[in-house]
């Protein structure tokens, strides 16, 4: 499906980036994940390579991006899935805990996106998918996440229009509670968000989920490989929902 295409995927060590990586390797896709942990993907195929990069610099984030073009001749896919947590409720929540959190999921998903773009553009052609996330609708404890991930929604909104009469398709993904090693970053600082229990708070999601099962990075993985593939040519401007409901 992916053979001959270039995708670029950031937060690719772990969650959601490592099952979108495995999801586009088994595809034939050549990858190159952008992270501060190298090392992940050593040995294991040779269409992958890791480029040690902090999206939240420009300079980093282009650059990385110029030595992709230069090595392929070309950029089909970029997948923004870094992303970090940093949980208070507003009274407690440090600057540095905010900043950190707006940098990396929304300015660090914008230097990609505005890195790529030239690239792209002159193929006219380009698919890129962010990931947003239910907390962009509310949530309690982290004010900063659901604030960048509603920037994220404008953003891919925004590009959407701007880019695609250049043939570049922009979407979003937003899932709901996914199993990962954030999840659990999240579980253990439960009570910074207000949460005496987070079991219950874990239970009460699955009661609402008409599915009755928690997500699984696959699931993500599995909608972002369609929004890469030529079956999404009509589809830009949107925010897909992951989350097992309605609205979870």
């Amino acid at each position: 499906m992916f053979r001959g295409k270039v995708a670029i995927i950031t937060g690719g060590a772990g969650g959601i980036g490592e099952a979108t990586v495995k999801k586009l390797l088994s595809e034939e896709a050549k990858v190159v994940v952008f992270d501060l942990q190298q090392g992940k993907w050593q040995g294991y195929q040779d269409d992958i390579e890791e480029i040690k990069v902090d999206i939240r610099n420009r300079r980093e984030v282009e650059e990385a991006v110029k030595s992709v073009y230069k090595k392929f001749n070309r950029i089909d896919i970029l997948i923004n899935c870094a992303g970090i947590l940093k949980d208070h409720l507003i009274d407690d929540m440090l600057d540095h805990e905010w900043d950190t959190v707006i940098d990396v999921n929304l300015k660090g998903s914008f230097n990609c996106c505005r890195a790529v773009t030239p690239y792209m553009k002159r193929q006219q052609q380009g698919k890129i998918i962010l990931i947003s996330s239910v907390a962009a609708l509310g949530t309690q404890g982290r004010v900063n996440y659901a604030a960048a991930k509603a920037g994220i929604q404008g953003l891919t909104r925004s590009l959407a229009i701007e880019l695609g009469p250049h043939g570049i398709h922009v979407n979003a993904v937003a899932p709901g509670y996914i199993e990962t090693q954030m999840s659990k970053v999240s579980e253990a600082d439960a009570h910074k968000r207000g949460i005496d229990n987070f079991n219950q708070m874990k239970q009460a999601i699955l009661d609402r989920n008409p599915i009755r099962r928690i997500g699984q990075p696959e699931d993500v993985a599995n909608v972002i490989e369609f929004l890469a593939t030529e079956k999404s040519d009509y589809v830009t401007g949107q925010i897909i929902y992951v989350s097992g409901a309605p609205n979870n």
